[in-house]
């Protein structure tokens, strides 16, 4: 043996092999994917979920805050309504503005009431 013959390399061509799929390997990766794609599904529904319910969180809260102060106008206006409905401020309007006068205790007339008349008798009235 010469010593060349080891220091020449033999040019091995491996384009042309082709590999086998492995059918086991490839089932277990579509396998993993799978679980890794429900898992991504239920993280992503759960966050979804959390930010729909901080959302409606907020949603509330402004709401309460619109219905304190709709509770607070509608205490106004009921005051204010007291208020021009109290029978000494309708005097003083209709002395003031309208120029009326209280009545004179010989001045009021007083109509008594009518009590209706009985019903006719059966006999008159017509039935269907």
């Amino acid at each position: 043996m010469h010593v060349t013959d080891y220091a020449i390399a033999k040019d091995i061509q491996n384009r042309l092999i082709v590999r086998e799929v492995d059918e086991t390997r490839q089932r277990q990766l579509w396998r993993w994917m799978a679980v890794a794609l429900v898992l991504v599904v239920i993280a992503v529904i759960t966050a979804w979920q959390h930010v729909e319910l901080i959302r409606y969180g907020y949603r509330l809260e402004q709401m309460q805050q619109e219905r304190a102060a709709e509770e607070d106008v509608a205490r106004h206006l009921r005051l204010e309504i007291e208020k021009l409905q109290a029978p000494g401020r309708i005097e003083e309007l209709a002395v003031g503005r309208l120029h009326m006068v209280a009545p004179q205790r010989d001045s009021i007339v007083v109509i008594e009431r009518v009590v209706p008349a009985e019903p006719p008798s059966s006999s008159i009235v017509a039935s269907r």
